[in-house]
């Protein structure tokens, strides 16, 4: 780039110093005369002489060309005359506008004068297309046809046009039109105050809709904001606006601000929302079949404001649209149908039917019902079902009574309510274990319990404040002011209170083991663990027997206590050695007492809850002390010791007795043995000699019998044999001559075959070359034939006139002379072969 244009400076700078500048057609040059400080201009096509006082400070330059529809801008244009020459003044300088423009179009090429610079390129001029505009803004003022114009203006020049600049005009922009299809609007904002292009006054910064579809080309002091879409609306689909101040929608109805209102189909099919409307949400349709119902808040009246606090009840069917500031209480909701074993609770909020505020009745099926806004739905009630051991329990409202229905259908009084009965944790615990399916306890439902066989339980009513005892197997209906005894007993070895909780007693027999430490009268602590054989004696047809079993609530810690005093009292009356031997005699004398005759008694009683103890089982009695336990364990150890020996030796006594028994038994069965064995050594030795004769007997017999069949079978075997082999060669000898028969018959077929190939084949080929000499002879034909035979005679006679020749022959003096084939010889047919044999030849002849 720096070559380029150090070069170009360089021929500048030459031009300017060249004597001789030769101007091609179409150029110009600045020539600066030094004495008068006056430039002119030359133009081409010319040789310009420069002079010494003269200097080129412009060219050579093309001339400028403005092709049609293109313009330029020039700045610092000459003044120019009526008749467009350039004006000099007095110093033949050209006069400029200094700081202006001048704009040219098509014209026939040409220079600038010393003063003009091109302001940029040659341009095509601007072509608005249609549906475009271009913004203006007047520099100056100045008149436009008839419109004056003032500095600062604006306007459009709209397509389809050719816009012819002015120097006094700038373009700001190019605008082009908004194309507004179908269900669409622009929102316009006024720059200023103007008309729209409807002839509407418009105050700056208002915003309106344009919904005419098309291309729309805003204003000049218009600005489009934005492009809205209209709002499709069905059957099923509403648009809910609010009004942002008060104004005159596209119905003709005037909307204040804050104002809300719903667009339905029936209003419009799409609807595009307006610059002064705000769109809060869609609005679905609300739709109620034959079986459903609702209850509309705060409905709109017949002013088309919302009823604020009032209700109104819609039953389908029905298509609604909930307009604003309505809503649905407890959404849409289905008809009540009731059967015959159904009701519904009502309670009159307003007069009604002749009903007062807060009166409460019920509405029995079969029959369909909506309720009214004055009517409220406490509750829905059916007949409960129970059985013969079921139950509810039921309290009145108006007097708080609360009893109980036992075993029969029933449906609940308008002034009743279920009762829940709450038990103490201790007997909902022992209820549940009761319960398989592990559910939870109605509270409602009537208390039932299963007594066991052989058990009773108690009930408390109280506010009749008395008990009843109920003996199993049997049913418990608890009723509503009664609850269960519990039966807190003791347990474990030895007893603990409050171990096991109850709700049934058992009756008994039954048996309860404790362990009771006591100490002998010589100061040995021994622990006995006893088991007690019990039961209750009572008559079930006294209440006050009946009453006592539960008077005592821990009858087993109570009894266990008791005996275990009394134990304690024997024991420590007697040493350890007398208790040892005799404890089962004193604990059961200490227990249960003896009578007048001093005989222990067979039970022990207690009279408070006739709890009676018929046995007593001493299972165990161990020392408490260690050493006591040692001297005890030796002690019984001692005693096992000495009855084992004891019984150890009756036991080797009896041993040796019962030994010496069967010795002597032994002895004499072997010696009844040995006789026994005698006699039949004898029996068998006779039997042995008749079976040796026998043997050899029948051994000579087999023997020769045996020899004579072999003879008799190797005989047979032979025989046959022969035969067998005789019958083979005879086989042999018939395949054999059966193959060389076969053999035979297949050569004579095999040579009788190729003879009648061979005969076939030649009388095949004697038949071809008949055909062949037939086919040739009927080609050539009879006249070729006979020319073909007389050929040869006729040119011998020929070739021997040609010669001159009478006859001649020429011969070895060898060879015999046929005269009668001299002639034939004399000259070659062609296409013949040269024969080998020695021929008489002329040279003459051979080599013509």
């Amino acid at each position: 780039y720096q070559r380029r244009v150090r070069g170009s400076i360089f021929a500048v700078v030459f031009m300017a110093d060249a004597a001789v500048i030769r101007l091609k057609p179409l150029q110009f040059i600045h020539v600066l005369d030094n004495n008068n400080n006056v430039t002119r201009v030359e133009i081409g096509p010319q040789t310009v002489t420069r002079q010494e006082h003269e200097k080129v400070v412009l060219g050579p330059e093309d001339m400028i060309k403005i092709p049609p529809r293109h313009y330029c801008i020039v700045a610092n244009p000459v003044f120019r005359n009526k008749e467009g020459v350039a004006v000099t003044d007095s110093h033949e300088n050209y006069k400029l506008r200094h700081g202006d423009e001048e704009v040219r179009f098509e014209q026939e090429p040409f220079a600038l004068f010393p003063g003009e610079k091109l302001q940029g390129k040659v341009s095509p001029l601007t072509v608005v297309a249609p549906n475009s505009a271009l913004r203006l803004r007047a520099l100056r003022d100045f008149l436009d046809g008839k419109v004056k114009r003032l500095a600062g203006d604006e306007w459009l020049f709209p397509g389809p046009g050719t816009y012819i600049p002015r120097v006094e005009v700038s373009v700001c922009e190019i605008i082009r039109a908004t194309i507004v299809k179908p269900n669409q609007a622009l929102k316009i904002r006024a720059r200023k105050a103007c008309l729209d292009s409807q002839g509407k006054a418009r105050t700056a910064g208002e915003e309106w809709l344009v919904r005419e579809t098309g291309a729309y080309l805003p204003g000049v002091d218009e600005e489009i904001v934005e492009t809205l879409s209209a709002h499709i609306l069905t059957e099923k689909k509403a648009i809910h606006l609010r009004a942002l101040k008060t104004f005159v929608d596209v119905f003709g109805k005037e909307r204040k601000a804050g104002e809300e209102w719903l667009v339905t189909p029936n209003d419009c099919e799409t609807h595009i929302v307006d610059v002064y409307e705000q769109f809060v949400g869609l609005v679905k349709l609300t739709t109620l079949t034959n079986r459903q119902y609702c209850v509309v808040l705060d409905p709109l009246g017949p002013n088309g404001k919302p009823q604020l606090g009032q209700k109104v009840v819609k039953r389908g069917e029905e298509n609604f649209f909930l307009h604003p500031g309505e809503h649905l209480e407890n959404g849409i909701q289905d008809v009540f149908v009731l059967n015959e074993e159904e009701a519904l609770l009502l309670r009159a909020k307003e007069a009604y039917d002749s009903r007062l505020p807060g009166d409460k009745w019920m509405l029995k099926g079969p029959v369909e019902f909506v309720p009214p806004v004055e009517v409220e739905i406490i509750e829905k009630r059916t007949v409960i079902p129970l059985d013969d051991n079921e139950g509810i329990y039921v309290r009145d409202t108006k007097t708080g009574k609360v009893r109980s229905v036992i075993g029969q259908s029933y449906m609940l009084l308008p002034n009743e309510e279920l009762w829940s009965k709450d038990l103490p944790p201790v007997v909902e615990e022992l209820l549940a274990k009761e319960r398989t399916d592990g559910s939870q306890r109605d509270r409602t439902r009537l208390v039932t319990y299963r007594t066991p066989h052989n058990s009773a339980v108690q009930i408390y009513d109280y506010k009749e404040k008395k008990p009843r005892v109920v003996f199993g197997p049997d049913l418990v209906l608890l009723g509503p002011d009664e609850h269960f005894t519990i039966l807190s007993l003791s347990g474990d070895k030895p007893k603990r209170p409050h171990v096991n909780k109850s709700i049934a007693l058992l009756l008994g027999p039954d048996f309860m083991t404790d362990i009771v430490t006591v100490e002998t009268a010589d100061h040995a602590r021994l622990s006995l663990k006893l088991s007690y054989n019990w039961q209750f004696d009572f008559d079930k047809s006294k209440y006050d027997s009946t009453a006592a079993l539960f008077s005592v609530p821990d009858f087993v810690g109570d009894a266990c206590k008791a005996i275990a005093s009394r134990v304690r009292g024997a024991v420590a009356a007697t040493s350890f050695d007398t208790f040892h031997k005799n404890s089962a005699k004193v604990i059961r004398t200490a227990v249960f007492g003896t009578d007048d005759k001093g005989k222990v008694r067979s039970h022990f009683k207690f009279p408070s809850n006739n709890l009676v103890i018929t046995n007593i089982d001493i299972q165990s009695v161990e020392p408490v002390d260690a050493r006591t336990r040692d001297s005890l364990q030796k002690s019984v150890q001692l005693a096992i010791e000495i009855t084992t020996k004891s019984q150890e030796a009756e036991a080797r006594h009896e041993a040796e007795r019962m030994e010496q028994e069967a010795k002597g038994r032994l002895e004499r069965q072997k010696i009844d043995d040995e006789a026994q064995a005698e006699k039949s050594r004898r029996v068998l030795l006779s039997l042995q000699a008749d079976c040796a004769a026998v043997e050899s007997s029948g051994a000579a017999t087999a023997e020769a019998k045996a020899k004579a069949e072999a003879s008799q079978i190797e005989g047979e075997a032979s025989v046959k044999q022969a035969k067998l082999k005789a019958d083979a060669l005879k086989i042999n000898a018939a395949a054999d001559l059966e193959q060389k028969r076969a053999k035979q018959t297949l050569e004579i077929s095999h040579k009788k075959a190729l003879i009648e190939l061979e005969v076939q084949k030649a009388k095949e080929l004697s038949d071809i070359e008949a055909e062949k000499f037939r086919a040739i002879i009927a080609a050539i034909g009879p006249k070729t034939i006979k020319a073909i035979s007389q050929a040869g005679p006729e040119l011998q006679a020929r070739l021997l006139k040609g010669l001159g020749l009478k006859s001649f022959m020429i011969t070895d003096g060898n060879t015999p002379i046929n005269l009668f084939n001299m002639a034939k010889g004399l000259v070659a047919t062609p296409g013949s072969e040269p024969s080998n044999s020695r021929q008489p030849s002329i040279s003459a002849l051979d080599e013509f």
